[in-house]
């Protein structure tokens, strides 16, 4: 956990715990650029403190669950569109490179055995993908597209939790967005559609974001624990088939 979050009224405070990535900073600049341009998309930056925390407006809806229904996944489009628009320039990068070489090393621990996740890890450490290190289309970056961090209010998607925000790539954003273990049960197809992205690069970079999946909820992984039994066995599989194309 990197935070805890406590509401007074129509105000939030975000007070961080850890920030070895530099959350609190990322988290403020990425608020400040998206609320100017779109003012109804996101949280508006009040203040930030030096503790540190972050305080910021509350904004309406509830977090999508899945399956997400046709109609929010126009609605979360809208969103990620408006969100996309936005120049990311003054936004520090995604290090794209530190994910290939984080998934890579954590596929290395799990490469050994005869089950499936061991195969799986074998499988994509042996593959050739496309280069993915090099931004090919900047966007802002979300860089936490988990289901909770949606708010639906019956019409609209707002969006929070900017803190692994930054300029990032277009389709390795999509990709995350699709192989987010929060996503599994929705059918992305009319999303991906929607952005029409490069389909090698974009298989490129959903097995990149499934290795990583792979490499949390796996053994010994951060959130092996977090998830019911066979749920890495599950991704593991999932890798397979991705790998397989």
């Amino acid at each position: 956990m990197t935070h805890t979050i406590s509401v007074s009224g129509s105000v939030l405070t975000k007070h961080y715990v850890s920030w070895a990535r530099n959350e609190p900073d990322r988290e403020w600049a990425a608020l400040t650029l998206v609320s100017q341009t779109a003012p109804d998309l996101v949280p508006h930056p009040l203040a930030a403190s030096p503790a540190p925390s972050l305080t910021m407006t509350v904004i309406p809806g509830q977090s999508l669950a899945p399956p997400v229904t046709p109609g929010q996944l126009t609605a979360l489009g809208n969103a990620i569109e408006t969100l996309w628009w936005i120049r990311p320039e003054t936004l520090p990068a995604i290090d794209l490179s530190a994910l290939v070489d984080r998934t890579r090393s954590g596929l290395t621990v799990l490469r050994d055995g005869d089950g499936v996740i061991a195969q799986a890890a074998r499988t994509w450490l042996e593959r050739r993908p496309p280069d993915l290190s090099a931004v090919q289309d900047p966007v802002v970056a979300h860089g936490d597209p988990n289901l909770a961090n949606y708010l639906w209010d019956g019409t609209q998607v707002r969006i929070v939790d900017f803190e692994d925000a930054g300029l990032g790539d277009r389709t390795v954003e999509l990709a995350n967005l699709v192989e987010h273990l929060s996503g599994r049960g929705t059918d992305w197809t009319p999303l991906v559609r929607r952005f029409a992205v490069d389909p090698e690069r974009f298989q490129a970079a959903r097995c990149l974001w499934a290795g990583f999946w792979l490499t949390l909820i796996g053994p010994g992984g951060p959130s092996a624990d977090r998830n019911p039994p066979g749920t890495a066995e599950a991704q593991a599989g999932r890798v397979l088939r991705l790998v397989a194309g």
